[in-house]
């Protein structure tokens, strides 16, 4: 497949509404050669729409309800919300290879094997959800994770330092403690559907990390002043610790950049 085919795919994907037909279109472009994957570099992006499907409703995130997880209505409120993300995540890592022209190679093998691992994460959960008679778009969620994404639609360096290393990252920070709650109600199979998730999400986020000091480098950007500005200018205030330290640094977070997200809260 020729580079510019292979982008022709690429947004289909992006922009197709279906879950299912979604997944199939991203499984279909990790089967491609990855060598015409080096002809992305001089590509012209074109305004892209992430497609989704009418449901689940989207509220506020203060509006969408919260439920315990002692009841079976509970965990599936849980799932279904992880499952949410997952598939604005497979969105994400498409329009991080779709928007942004001028990097290398990898950059775009990188984000290509990031929407399929959040495409494989997206029927897992899927799957779980119709274990408990539920499915996808049953109940209302938010677009929190996919408006940062629109905002930073100019700038790969905004995008690498906040989607990934802010908004995706705060995913290594909480789902230990979802898998210790599911584990005490019993939930062993959403507990390894989730262990899997955590140790994926690890390597996804260092690719944020290495995009983004990769970016700083070619602008010659210090990059904790740059990410601690870009904190400060979008997150302040939103995002607080516990941090899980030792999944960030797998991450390619560093001391410093520890340090300073520990001062915020």
């Amino acid at each position: 497949m020729e580079a510019a085919d292979f982008m022709q795919q690429a947004r289909r994907a992006l922009a197709e509404t279906d879950p299912g037909e979604k997944v199939r279109r991203v499984n279909a472009l990790l089967t491609q050669d990855a060598g015409c994957l080096a002809g992305l570099d001089g590509f012209d992006p074109l305004p892209l729409e992430a497609g989704r499907p009418q449901r689940p409703e989207l509220l506020p995130p203060a509006q969408v309800p919260h439920r315990g997880l002692g009841k079976p209505a509970g965990r599936v409120a849980l799932i279904h919300a992880i499952a949410h993300i997952e598939f604005n995540a497979i969105n994400l890592g498409l329009d991080a290879l779709c928007r942004f022209s001028g990097l290398p190679a990898d950059y775009y093998r990188d984000w290509l094997g990031v929407a399929g691992d959040e495409a494989r994460h997206f029927c897992m959960l899927r799957d779980r959800l119709a274990d408990h008679g539920a499915a996808y778009g049953d109940l209302p969620a938010h677009n929190g994770l996919w408006e940062m994404a629109v905002k930073t639609a100019e700038d790969p360096l905004e995008r690498m330092a906040l989607v990934p290393r802010v908004l995706e990252a705060r995913g290594l920070d909480v789902t230990p403690g979802m898998i210790v709650r599911l584990k005490s109600v019993g939930d062993g199979q959403t507990v390894e559907i989730l262990e899997t998730i955590l140790e994926e999400e690890i390597p996804h986020v260092a690719v944020g990390s290495r995009w983004f000091r990769h970016l700083c480098a070619q602008r010659n950007l210090p990059p904790l002043d740059t990410f601690a500005d870009l904190f400060d200018r979008y997150m302040s205030g939103r995002i607080k610790g516990p941090f899980n330290e030792a999944a960030r640094l797998q991450a390619g977070f560093d001391a410093a950049e520890m340090a300073y997200l520990n001062r915020q809260g």
